[in-house]
């Protein structure tokens, strides 16, 4: 793959050939260093992939960039807010619907739905279905640069949470068809949602798969050795992680433990 970008100094300018990320300011511990949006197509005619929250300086940022070409869709991974919230101003300011698994985030009359194929100045971008984190994640696979966009799917760096609307037996089952995609199709880059791009695609999935069953299987520990509740089972399985965390990792323990007793 030509013309991969991994900047030094964080994801803000990262990319590939025909993509490239613009990042939001709302740096976070959930959001990492904040929100990538990216922008796919070299030519005239783009796309638009979560322009981020309803920040109107980073909105403009982005329009600001786009120079004249036009945006013929704002996509979205998922419906959270900190990829979606501002895709209505956004919308407004580049004159283009929004489209999105979720029909309370669409603007126009097209949705997004797993195996749809888009096309953008001789680009192809598919549609892969991966929910998990939330129940409307979407993966987007672009060819021409043998890359995935993966959203909150897989991130930059650290792992993701499962969202009070996602589910981890969708996740796991996320992660195994994304990771025999990416192997059958030889993708070369993951463009996620928050942190760096990822260079190796199959390395980061299987460390996300074994990263999940050895939480399992740590949460089935910790239940055995009398842990009960939810900040029993945090207060073991995430000890060594900084206690601003640990309501996200509540979260994940509550996820876990409704696959485990399903």
């Amino acid at each position: 793959m030509s013309g991969l970008r991994i900047p030094l100094d964080g994801p803000d300018g990262a990319g590939t050939a025909n993509t490239l990320n613009l990042l939001a300011p709302n740096p976070s511990a959930m959001t990492l260093d904040g929100t990538n949006t990216w922008v796919i197509g070299g030519g005239e005619d783009v796309l638009v992939v979560d322009p981020g929250p309803d920040d109107e300086s980073h909105l403009r940022r982005v329009t600001g960039h786009l120079e004249g070409r036009r945006v013929e869709a704002v996509l979205l991974t998922h419906g959270h807010d900190d990829h979606s919230g501002g895709a209505g101003r956004f919308a407004e300011l580049v004159g283009a619907p929004v489209r999105a698994l979720d029909p309370r985030h669409r603007l126009g009359a097209e949705g997004l739905a797993d195996g749809d194929v888009l096309t953008v100045g001789g680009l192809e971008l598919h549609v892969v279905g991966t929910p998990g984190h939330s129940f409307d994640s979407l993966c987007f696979w672009l060819p021409e640069d043998e890359a995935v966009l993966t959203g909150d799917t897989v991130l930059g760096r650290g792992t993701t949470v499962i969202a009070p609307d996602g589910d981890l037996g969708d996740y796991l089952r996320s992660l195994d068809r994304l990771r025999a995609t990416v192997e059958r199709v030889g993708a070369r880059a993951l463009l996620p949602g928050h942190g760096p791009v990822l260079p190796d695609p199959i390395g980061a999935l299987d460390g996300y798969i074994a990263h999940r069953r050895q939480r399992l299987d740590q949460i089935r520990q910790a239940r055995k050795q009398g842990a009960t509740t939810v900040r029993e089972i945090v207060e073991i399985v995430y000890a060594e992680v900084d206690r601003s965390l640990w309501p996200a990792a509540e979260m994940s323990v509550r996820a876990q433990l409704s696959y485990l007793d399903g």
